[in-house]
């Protein structure tokens, strides 16, 4: 058994074990406690130990714009995926395309870049979440309240002030805040070990319990429900199709990268949807509350299903990467997983599709028959 199935076994059993102590958390409060501690401590160590480890050069500056081109190119092609799996309904439409462009580096996959990659990569996706951050937080929020007063006859508010608050949140967020401090420290030629000793002691400390605490937060996290889970299964694999796609392609087209970089892209784009988009739906909803359901901008509980399983199916798509050593980084294998995995997206609206076909099929029958009957 290799290193790295020895370290997916580990991972695996810490996020069952999560699974299993989930019924001793009896409120969304106490997982989300936990969550507050990743995000606010832990993840913010992680990083800015990472980065203090990267060389800075023109790339690393580059990064956050490649991320907000994928963010833009996923948001793009939503609307194709949604009429492949045959979602009509406005509200879920809405919903769909606000949460499958968006990502959540923070909690699927930088405890695996950082575990099979190493602290380097990891200041690398931490740049690169700036960019994504910014979609997620700005733009995702105006197309949200543009759909918001386009579908109420009131008159729109300035969102200005709301701006200025997203602004504010991005600023202050605790991961942002250690990505400026850090770049600014590299810039300085300053680095981890110029730091005082009781410092560096505590950021490592921070950083050891990051990724236990995501994984066993993966386990509570994890919620399977019956209603929309084929749809929103289907939909989610069509999405990692297609990134894997996308990647396999322009690894084909410019062979110059890294292997480690190839599977840095893969584990970036396979990110599971992010929960700002879904704090842009709640506000929105809010707003609602004497809304007709039938003219609701979005569908929460949707919203909640694609949640749900996004991450748990990222965290395998990942893992079953990172684990399988250098297969991963040759092209043609990354366009036939690709094509696998758009297959499997594909499989359930095929099916249905069959399904209607046959029902019309037999309703045409039926139809023919009374008619003759009834001549």
């Amino acid at each position: 058994m290799t290193e790295a199935h020895v370290k997916a076994l580990s991972f695996i059993t810490f996020i069952l074990l999560g699974f299993l102590i989930k019924k001793k958390f009896t409120s969304k409060d106490e997982t989300n406690g936990l969550k507050k501690i990743i995000l606010l401590l832990a993840l913010p160590a992680t990083i800015f130990i990472a980065l203090l480890q990267v060389n800075l050069n023109t790339e690393l500056l580059i990064l956050p714009l490649i991320a907000l081109g994928f963010n833009v190119f996923l948001y793009a092609i939503t609307p194709l995926l949604l009429n492949i799996i045959g979602i009509t309904d406005s509200s879920t439409r809405h919903t769909a395309k606000l949460l499958l462009p968006s990502l959540a580096p923070g909690l699927s996959c930088f405890p695996f870049i950082l575990e099979f990659l190493g602290a380097p990569y990891l200041g690398k996706a931490a740049m690169a979440d700036l960019g994504n951050k910014f979609f997620v937080l700005f733009i995702l929020y105006i197309i949200a309240i543009s759909w918001f007063y386009k579908n109420q006859t009131s008159k729109p508010e300035p969102i200005s002030t709301k701006l200025k608050a997203l602004g504010k949140v991005m600023l202050f967020e605790p991961v942002n805040i250690f990505i400026l401090v850090a770049l600014l420290f590299v810039f300085s030629g300053i680095h981890m070990v110029n730091l005082p000793l009781f410092i560096q002691d505590n950021l490592n400390r921070l950083s050891s319990i990051m990724t236990p605490l995501v994984l066993l937060f993966i386990g509570l996290a994890v919620v399977i429900k019956k209603k929309q889970i084929a749809q929103i299964f289907s939909l989610l694999m069509l999405k990692s199709g297609v990134t894997l796609l996308i990647i396999g392609s322009i690894v084909t087209v410019t062979p110059v990268f890294d292997t480690n970089d190839i599977l840095l892209m893969l584990v970036f784009g396979l990110s599971a949807c992010s929960f700002w988009p879904f704090a842009h739906i709640s506000s929105i909803a809010a707003k609602e509350v004497d809304t007709p359901e039938h003219k609701k901008t979005f569908h929460v509980d949707f919203a909640l299903s694609i949640l749900a399983l996004s991450l748990p199916l990222s965290v395998l798509l990942i893992l079953g990467i990172l684990t399988a050593g250098n297969t991963f980084t040759k092209a043609p294998n990354i366009l036939i997983f690709g094509f696998s995995v758009l297959g499997l997206g594909i499989i359930i609206p095929a099916f249905n599709g069959l399904k209607k076909g046959k029902l019309l099929q037999l309703n045409f029958s039926k139809l023919a028959n009374t008619l003759v009957k009834n001549r």
